[in-house]
């Protein structure tokens, strides 16, 4: 039986956005197959779960508009960027955008997927799992397909903006 939800102490969702604009995180989209066309989103919560099997996570908030797609997905696409995108996340992390319209350069990949051009890596996965988290859902899911040889160092989102790692 699940926990009864309970209210934020006053202030603490202040505090979290405060202590993760200090976490320096690295720039991912997500993607996946709908029935109007694609849908897509740019996401800072990416993570390696399990190497046995190989399983990732990410977070999507309830009422994003890329939720209804991603929650009937039997996979996604997770597309590292690198730091000469930073204009495509930005379109990505944008309501209301033509995310997959020019000039964004983009294939379908295996599995119907969308598969994002010129990015550092990316992979399409298995959707193993969403699990309700708040306002967000947690979606877990096992690597099928990717490629890790693409261009560019990483892209990082630090203090409120998309940026690359000093050298």
């Amino acid at each position: 039986m699940p926990a009864p939800r309970r209210e934020a102490h006053p202030g603490t969702q202040d505090l979290l956005r405060a202590v993760f604009r200090r976490h320096p995180a690295g720039v991912a989209v997500i993607t996946a197959p709908g029935e109007a066309g694609p849908v897509g989103f740019t996401a800072t919560s990416l993570a390696s779960v399990s190497a046995e099997p190989p399983l990732l996570s990410f977070g999507i908030a309830a009422g994003a508009s890329s939720w209804p797609a991603v929650s009937r997905a039997a996979y996604v696409g997770v597309h590292l960027l690198g730091e000469h995108q930073q204009e495509l996340a930005a379109r990505f992390a944008r309501s209301g955008a033509d995310r997959f319209g020019p000039p964004t350069a983009w294939r379908e990949g295996p599995e119907g997927v969308p598969v994002l051009d010129d990015v550092p890596a990316w992979l399409v996965c298995r959707v193993a799992g969403r699990v309700p988290a708040g306002d967000h859902r947690v979606v877990l899911a096992e690597i099928a397909h990717g490629d890790a040889t693409g261009p560019g160092r990483p892209l990082v989102y630090h203090r409120g903006r998309f940026t690359g790692l000093p050298e």
